[in-house]
């Protein structure tokens, strides 16, 4: 995850402490909302995504879980649901996300957020918006929630497609009025893809006339229903970065408080460093550095970020579900997640060691860290193999056409 609003707008966000180790010197969030500061990104705890359910009152065309609106067999009960998190408290992770499914559609969602709160975890909510009316809203904030996601896929008939749903787009803005009108941080989350990132304009503008404090571009991974949908091509993705980069910096022109963040494709951060070098922008430099803090890949799937599923089945993200590191009813995740015997989880921590093709020959290797393992995976069968979503060209990556030969030819144990 990129913070586009500090990294190329230079603002100040709650998470900075968190994502580049930079104490705050003039925002003052609130106490929940706020992050300690990180000593080194690769050190983090992860912060744990945890697919509560699997049930949802949508049929989204690119869910990765595969849910529809039924109820499945054999999710964590209450009281083992209790256990997990006094675990997680206990290895001190930075966050607790509630993810789905839909995590609304979950009767003790909120009894069990007020557990994970009096154990001082933050919280933070991945929802359609759709199941938030005024009541859910005001339980949202009394619980302290430092921030709520809602999911949108675009202007209302692409939502509504994508959504499966007639309506699901006018109920999604009516849980952002709800959030909004009581003053919780609520922020929108939206994949790029072939079908709504022409609506990017006017997403922008919906933002900023929404009152909505945050947004988070993903880029598309193609898994669980994912796989039939149609990602951006390289130039397609390099003109969305264009809009995204522009208009945040035009957020922080007009000293709008609006963050703004990439998600799910690392090299984002090597493109906006070069766009700041060809624009001659004088904090390039620093950013280089900050970018080489966070690592990008090398301390995301598997070390900062964590999924634990419907079933207690833990995995190194919310995206590799067909890998599973071990299960919360048998180990505590706290063992699961330190034990390095895994193949995949000791390759995820020392990745440099087994990155094949461009990605091993990249000079932004430090910055990337080879981006998101799981998308080679999916689309080649190789966790090492290069991130199919790179849309860098080789010269911009330091690569001839013999370098990216020489690269492919590096030895790495697959898993």
């Amino acid at each position: 995850m990129l913070d586009i609003s500090v990294l190329y707008a230079g603002r100040e966000t709650a998470s900075q402490p968190h994502r580049y180790g930079k104490r705050l010197t003039q925002l003052q969030p609130q106490a929940h909302e706020e992050h300690a500061v990180a000593k080194s990104a690769a050190g983090r705890r992860p912060i744990v995504v945890w697919n509560c359910t699997r049930t949802c009152n949508l049929r989204c065309v690119h869910c990765y879980s595969d849910s529809e609106a039924k109820r499945y067999p054999g999710e964590l009960t209450h009281e083992e649901a209790k256990a997990m998190i006094d675990d997680l408290a206990a290895f001190k992770i930075p966050a607790l996300l509630f993810s789905g499914g839909e995590p609304l559609t979950r009767p003790d969602l909120f009894e069990l957020a007020a557990h994970a709160r009096a154990q001082g975890l933050h919280v933070v909510l991945s929802t359609n918006g759709t199941l938030i009316d005024e009541a859910a809203a005001r339980r949202l904030k009394e619980l302290q929630f430092s921030y709520v996601g809602i999911s949108l896929d675009g202007m209302e008939p692409v939502n509504d497609k994508f959504r499966g749903v007639v309506g699901a787009y006018d109920r999604a803005m009516q849980g952002f009025r709800n959030c909004v009108a009581l003053g919780q941080k609520v922020g929108l989350r939206l994949t790029l893809t072939r079908q709504n990132v022409q609506d990017l304009p006017q997403i922008f503008d919906f933002i900023e006339a929404n009152g909505i404090r945050r947004a988070c571009f993903y880029h598309l991974v193609p898994s669980g229903r994912g796989k039939g949908v149609m990602d951006l091509s390289a130039s397609e993705s390099r003109r969305a970065l264009d809009i995204i980069l522009e208009r945040t910096r035009d957020f922080a022109r007009r000293d709008l408080p609006i963050e703004i963040l990439t998600v799910d494709n690392h090299c984002d951060g090597p493109y906006l460093y070069l766009k700041m070098r060809r624009e001659g922008d004088a904090r390039a430099g620093q950013v280089y550095d900050m970018l080489k803090w966070n690592g990008g890949g090398l301390a995301s799937s598997g070390i900062g970020i964590a999924c634990i599923d419907f079933l207690g089945n833990v995995h190194p993200d919310q995206f590799w579900m067909h890998y599973t590191l071990g299960n919360v009813r048998q180990r505590r995740f706290s063992e699961i997640w330190s034990d390095l015997s895994n193949p995949l989880l000791a390759g995820l921590r020392e990745r440099k060691a087994h990155l094949k093709g461009r990605c091993a020959g990249c000079r932004f290797l430090d910055l990337c860290g080879g981006a998101l393992r799981v998308r080679a995976d999916l689309a080649l069968g190789d966790p090492w193999a290069s991130d199919p979503g790179c849309y860098l060209t080789d010269e911009e990556i330091g690569l001839s056409p013999e370098g990216v030969a020489a690269a492919g030819a590096l030895s790495g144990a697959g898993v």
